[in-house]
C-alpha cells in the first residue's frame, strides 16, 4: 500500500496525484491497525500489484512498518550515493527522479543496463524485468511473459536512482504470479 498524503476530497474524488514528497510502500497489516479506505482528512490509501510496482512509481520501503526493508534499501542507496541517508535525503532524491512537473518522468536506457525489478515501457504496456525476461504487469498480477530485449534503448518507468539501488543489490518483493 503506498502513501502520497491526503489526494481525496470529502466526496472521495482523487483530486491530485500528491500532497507530499514523502512516497512511502507500507504493508496491508501492522500492529492490528484498521483503517477506512479514503477517511476524510486522512491520507489516500494507494494499492500497489507488489513493491516493484511500488517502486516504479517512485515509493521507498516505510521506515516504520517495513523498518527492515527500509533498513536495507538505505543501505543499498549508501552504496549507491553516499552521504546522508535518511528519509528526507533520500525523499528528495527521490522525487527528482520520478517528477518531470506533475507528470512521471520516463527515460531511455540500454536495456543490457538495466537490474532486475526494474519497469520499462513497451508499447503502451508496463513490464518488469525478472529473472532475464519481461513480465507484462496487470492489476491482477503479471500476464505474459517475454524474452528480455538483448540490444538497444528502452523506456524506463523507474526513477534513475531506484534502479541504481536495484542495480546495488536490493530485491523489491513480487507478486506471488511470478512464483
Amino acid at each position: 500500500m503506498g502513501n502520497r498524503g491526503i489526494l481525496h476530497d470529502e466526496s472521495r474524488r482523487v483530486v491530485r496525484p500528491f500532497a507530499v514528497r514523502r512516497w512511502i510502500a507500507c504493508v496491508l497489516e501492522f500492529r492490528g491497525r484498521r483503517r477506512k479506505v479514503m477517511q476524510p482528512h486522512r491520507y489516500t490509501e494507494l494499492f500497489f500489484l507488489d513493491e516493484a510496482a511500488a517502486m516504479s512509481a517512485g515509493h521507498r520501503p516505510c521506515a516504520e512498518c517495513r523498518r527492515e526493508d527500509y533498513r536495507r534499501f538505505q543501505a543499498f542507496w549508501e552504496k549507491c550515493f553516499g552521504g546522508q541517508t535518511d528519509a528526507d535525503t533520500m525523499d528528495a532524491r527521490l522525487h527528482a527522479d520520478r517528477l518531470d512537473g506533475k507528470r512521471k518522468r520516463v527515460y531511455r536506457a540500454d536495456a543490457r543496463s538495466l537490474p532486475d525489478g526494474a519497469y520499462v515501457a513497451i508499447d503502451g504496456a508496463a513490464w518488469l524485468l525478472h529473472d532475464g525476461s519481461l513480465q507484462e504487469w496487470s492489476d491482477s498480477g503479471y500476464v505474459r511473459r517475454q524474452p528480455r530485449p538483448v540490444r538497444g534503448e528502452i523506456d524506463v518507468l523507474t526513477p534513475r536512482c531506484v534502479v541504481e539501488v536495484l542495480a546495488a543489490g536490493y530485491r523489491p518483493m513480487v507478486h506471488p504470479s511470478l512464483r
